[in-house]
């Protein structure tokens, strides 16, 4: 089953590297570096976190970004210990740096969808889309740049929704009563 997987990976990669173009690199690299350490996530939860009917919102996630990268970056990507494809190319085959960890699953991309799990549970549609549209143009852009297979990403996605959604439940059980009793 494995190898059926990393054929259909490897089939992916393959084909999106018959589409690239200069103004599509451009595109794909931005969308990447806005995720790295949950940048842009963190830049989301801002005015969450600024506006007082909105604190809880902002707090949950960053406890949702925190929580997930916790099982996905330091639990889970050392017990699999997957290569990523980009370990594989030439310097001058990369659009970007070499990622010195494991690829499976995608940081980024649990990142975005533990976001988008959050938003789903406290935010409004317009920011539900908007925020989703961001996740899954990150998501997508960590396969273009091959330094995630689709099975990464695919996972990443299902387990951020999955530790997202999960962090809700935690924050609403465990944090929320304490950060209204400061607040």
């Amino acid at each position: 089953m494995f190898d059926r997987i990393q054929r259909l990976d490897d089939k992916v990669i393959d084909n999106i590297i018959k589409y690239r173009s200069p103004w599509k690199n451009r595109i794909m690299i931005a969308a990447s570096s806005a995720g790295n350490l949950g940048l842009i996530w963190f830049a989301i939860s801002m005015p969450f976190l600024i506006y007082p009917p909105w604190r809880l919102t902002g707090a949950n996630i960053i406890f949702g970004i925190a929580f997930t990268q916790l099982l996905c970056e330091v639990i889970l990507k050392r017990i699999v210990r997957r290569e990523r494809p980009v370990w594989h190319l030439s310097d001058e085959e990369q659009l970007i740096h070499r990622p010195k960890y494991y690829s499976f699953p995608s940081g980024h991309t649990t990142a975005s969808f533990a976001v988008v799990a959050v938003a789903l549970f406290r935010c409004s549609l317009i920011t539900i889309i908007l925020i989703s549209i961001c996740a899954v143009l990150i998501s997508f852009s960590r396969i273009y740049l091959r330094v995630h297979y689709l099975s990464d990403v695919v996972v990443g996605m299902f387990l951020g929704f999955i530790f997202g959604s999960t962090s809700v439940f935690l924050f609403n059980k465990f944090i929320a009563g304490f950060l209204n009793a400061i607040l």
